[in-house]
């Protein structure tokens, strides 16, 4: 375990996340600056174009065309126009309202997922991963940041890295059948040193195939750990080899390497927000918060509603409590809001299973007097007791959003309302409009 953290904290401290910068871009140009000179070949010639006269009719065919329209003249019927300016103009005004049509429900559209993204109380959930950079990121991101930290440190420390690989770029599933698997095929060649059948693994083993061989990392590590690609008899093995481990490696370091490795921890950002009155309508949630999708939330609900109108009987008060435990365990993150006497919000992203005192420290380092005797109380009027501080906020029903009010055991109503009780850098925070 010492090993894993000693990578950690030495890779930290060698700047990772090296973005090689610069070269081989070729040569720019400001968007603000002169355009280039025109190529001199397209101005050579200054003559305009002229058309070639026309050939002029012969009698014949001028007899042919006023006969031909002397009988359309006769014809009174009200057919279709079908000359060619007719037609053009025709097709014109089709395409106009079209693309008349396309442009409203483009507008419309934008409208409206403006209007989704401005209802939002948050853009989504963030973290921090202090072991690789001090970035705040979604955790799609995060993963592929993982990732691509760990592939580069692959040819400096091979073993250790792809154990690492292992946990943090496949499934939890994947990586545990895997590893038991790869400690199996270390521990047997520990254990019996004089038997060369343990120095040998068949790749189209069955076990090896599904177990090992598509597993981000595995080959890696088994590469780090003195195994070598070779051909017997017109089959891939992999044998192994002392003189092969990686240096300042030994099978007994592998093993507590491999057992010991750990998915790199992400901490949830607060994503602090500080708002005015108006701005705190907001309570959308966006999808980041929910354990499944929106849609699958929805349609579960409506699942639920037309299994109970088709019971048609009465729920019971345990009926009730189960059905709300079920649309509590949809959530996985809270958003906490704890209104001040002056009008202005504070607001926080939780874990479920965060604890009530985990708000209350929250609130306190915002405080200008973090020393400062304070309550948090639902907005129902409701009062936490001593032994709420250690429930979590899925014990104590503060989700998937709450709000608190912030008051000051003692203090009138009049006085707390003009008082300030935020740190100067957190007014800096407070949302446009």
């Amino acid at each position: 375990m010492s090993k894993i953290k000693k990578f950690f904290s030495r890779k930290k401290e060698e700047a990772a996340f090296k973005l090689k910068l610069g070269g081989g871009m070729g040569q720019g140009r400001a968007l603000n600056a002169a355009a280039p000179p025109p190529n001199s070949s397209s101005s050579k010639s200054g003559n305009a174009y002229v058309p070639p006269k026309r050939q002029e009719m012969s009698s014949e065919a001028r007899q042919a065309a006023a006969a031909a329209l002397a009988r359309i003249e006769k014809k009174e019927t009200k057919d279709f126009n079908t000359s060619l300016a007719a037609i053009k103009a025709q097709a014109k005004r089709e395409l106009e309202a079209e693309q008349k049509l396309k442009s409203e429900e483009q507008s419309a559209t934008s409208a409206s997922s403006t209007s989704i993204r401005k209802n939002l109380a948050c853009e989504g959930v963030f973290f921090r991963c202090a072991l690789i950079s001090d970035e705040i990121l979604p955790r799609k991101e995060w993963k592929a940041k993982i990732k691509e930290f760990l592939y580069q440190q692959l040819e400096s420390e091979q073993a250790l890295t792809a154990c690492l690989i292992i946990c943090n770029c496949n499934t939890r599933e994947k990586a545990d059948d895997c590893i038991q698997t790869l400690t199996k095929y270390l521990e047997n060649i520990h254990n019996h040193p004089d038997e060369e059948k343990y120095y040998k693994i068949r790749m189209t083993n069955k076990i090896f195939s599904e177990k090992v061989r598509y597993v981000e990392g595995a080959l890696d590590f088994l590469l780090g750990a003195g195994f070598r690609e070779i051909e017997i008899d017109g089959e891939p093995f992999l044998l192994w080899s002392k003189e092969n481990v990686e240096k300042d490696f030994d099978i007994p370091t592998l093993l507590d390497a491999l057992k010991n490795a750990e998915i790199i921890p992400l901490d949830l950002d607060r994503n602090i927000k500080v708002l005015m009155p108006s701005q705190a309508r907001n309570v959308e949630l966006p999808d980041d918060f929910y354990r499944i999708s929106p849609e699958e939330i929805k349609r579960e609900q409506q699942l639920r509603t037309e299994a109970i109108e088709s019971a048609q009987v009465l729920r019971t008060k345990a009926m009730r409590e189960r059905e709300e435990q079920r649309n509590l365990r949809l959530y996985r993150f809270a958003l906490v809001r704890v209104k001040f006497p002056n009008g202005i919000y504070i607001q926080g992203t939780f874990n479920v299973y965060e604890k009530l005192r985990d708000i209350f420290e929250f609130v306190q380092s915002c405080l200008i007097d973090e020393n400062l005797d304070f309550n948090l109380v639902v907005t129902s009027g409701a009062k936490f007791t001593d032994d709420d501080m250690e429930k979590t906020l899925y014990d104590l029903r503060l989700i998937p959003n709450i709000v608190l009010l912030f008051a000051i055991p003692g203090a009138t109503a009049s006085l707390a309302a003009d008082t300030n009780f935020l740190k100067e850098e957190m007014l800096m925070l407070i949302q446009k409009m």
